[in-house]
């Protein structure tokens, strides 16, 4: 049975290392949420350094996931000390999951204050995909739909929580 990737990417107003109050409180929102979310009912997992290493991510181990990457628009920096991303990849059983796990609860209270963390973009800021069973997608498949989706629209291989497509590819119903 397929499983849905998804592949979440903002940039930051400031670097990870920054020691401003805004800094701490989206670090602190975000072990609620990455918590909260692996405990959603639906949700398989999520890229992590194999090594455990936390904060790194340019560098680190991750896997069966892939080197990691980002968009060609990322223009920030690349060292523990400039780094200015937060980035997401995960696994679903369904999108419905995916969907739940980011617009209720204590992600879509971090969602609203998303203007204070991160920088406006024209770009999107999440893409969803099939994966068949047993395939993990890599960072740079992550990167690669992403920017898809901002050039050509939702497509069967890149699309959106609001605009999606069922494993075969053919038009889902509109989610609200």
């Amino acid at each position: 049975m397929p499983r849905l990737a998804l592949y979440t990417f903002g940039v930051l107003q400031a670097p990870l290392a920054d020691p401003s109050p805004a800094t701490r409180e989206f670090y602190a929102i975000g072990a609620d949420v990455y918590r909260r979310i692996g405990a959603h009912p639906g949700h398989l997992a999520r890229a992590e350094p194999a090594g455990g290493e936390q904060g790194v991510l340019f560098g680190a181990d991750w896997g069966a996931w892939g080197e990691f990457a980002v968009p060609a628009w990322y223009g920030k920096g690349r060292t523990a000390d400039t780094t200015a991303l937060a980035t997401t990849l995960s696994l679903w059983t369904d999108p419905r999951s995916a969907f739940d796990a980011v617009y209720t609860g204590v992600h879509r209270a971090a969602l609203k204050r998303r203007h204070d963390w991160f920088e406006r973009s024209r770009h999107p800021s999440h893409v969803l995909w099939w994966v068949p069973e047993g395939v993990t997608p890599t960072w740079q498949e992550g990167v690669d739909r992403l920017e898809h989706l901002h050039d050509h629209g939702p497509v069967p291989q890149a699309f959106t929580c609001h605009q999606q497509f069922t494993p075969e590819g053919t038009r889902a119903p509109a989610r609200t």
